[in-house]
Parts: structure tokens; sequence; C-alpha cells
């Protein structure tokens, strides 16, 4: 009875994936404290390119399949839209892109009767932390609903840990053309020590 009540009171948390990588260690400390029924949201329309977008897609599903875990896909590939949104605007590339998935995500979670939403892009170490957080709060309160920030980048280590032994796949850079360009335009030295995940 004690468990069933337990279990009523847990808020229900969307929490967006960029890729599995990202996912794993911050999903895994979130259930240990068991505050929150945990469903996992895929929209990520700046992946290019399309085998890109469909090879980190897959590896979440399997991994969410794995644990069971519960996934919302929002797989059109809109990369055209990401596109518009961010031709001659390159240098605010980042924050056009976390507007755009986060405010679908601060949506879908409000229509869905979550409490909160969050995302994993508050894992990496290479991602515009607070720009994610002043964003992921703006798009809560236009659409009623809670932000769930916490600096996931504590995991960060342990986090690549469990994603090679659970022999994920592991992107090399971001997502988007652009930073695909940066990644491999760079120099030897610069890549080796740059690996995004």
């Amino acid at each position: 009875m004690i468990e069933n009540r337990e279990k009523t009171e847990r808020k229900k948390l969307l929490i967006h994936v960029c890729c599995a990588p990202c996912l794993i260690a911050p999903l895994k400390h979130m259930q240990q404290e068991d505050e929150f029924d945990i469903m996992g949201f895929w929209f990520n329309p700046n992946i290019h390119p399309y085998q890109e977008n469909q090879r980190r897609l897959q590896t979440l599903q399997e991994y969410a399949s794995s644990i069971d875990l519960k996934l919302i896909i929002k797989d059109e590939y809109e990369l055209e839209g990401f596109l518009r949104q961010v031709a001659f605007r390159e240098g605010d590339r980042c924050r056009i892109c976390y507007y755009m998935r986060l405010n679908y995500v601060a949506i879908v979670a409000a229509k869905g009767g979550f409490d909160y939403f969050t995302t994993t892009l508050l894992y990496s170490k290479f991602q515009k932390h607070e720009l994610i957080r002043e964003i992921g709060e703006a798009c809560a309160k236009e659409h009623g609903i809670k932000f769930f920030y916490r600096d996931f980048r504590e995991y960060w280590k342990e986090g690549i840990e469990m994603s090679k032994k659970e022999e994920m796949y592991r992107q090399q850079y971001c997502g988007c053309i652009y930073s695909e360009k940066d990644r491999y335009l760079s120099t030897p030295k610069k890549r080796s020590s740059d690996e995004k995940h």
C-alpha cells in the first residue's frame, strides 16, 4: 500500500534526448533518486546527415528497450526547417537549435500532462550550458510547465565509461552540418582532443 502511494506521488518528467550516450548517466542517477516517472523524447531536427540521424535514433531505441524506458519519438526528418532557421544566422545557430528543440519539448510535455521537462543537452561539456538553462526556463514559463534543471556534467566521465561498456554508437560531433564541418575540417591534433562524446 505504501509503495503504491509513493509511486503515485512521483512527478512525471519528460527528458529530451539528444543521444543515448548523453542519457545513460543522468538517467541512472535520476532513477536511483526515484523522484520522477521518466519518459524519453526524441526530437532533433538539427542532426545531419540522415544516416547519422537514424543511427543515433536506433542506438537510443535499442538502449531504451533494454532498460524498459518509454519513448516518444518525433522522427520526421525536418532538416529543411532547421536550415531555414539558421541560414544567414550561423553564428547564433546553437541558440536557435536549443530553442527549436526545447520549445517543442515544453509543448509536448505540457499537453501530455507532465510536471517537468529537461534535456540531456545539460550533460555535455561541449554545449552552452547556461544558454540551455536560460532557454529551457523561458520555454517552461511560456507553456506553463516546469523546467527541471540539473548540471548533469558532473556525470561526464561516468557516462563515457557506461556508454563504452554498453558498446553504444558514440558520435563524433554535435549534430548539425556546421558542427560536422568544424569537427572534420579541424587539425588531427584538435580532433583527437575534442571528442564530443
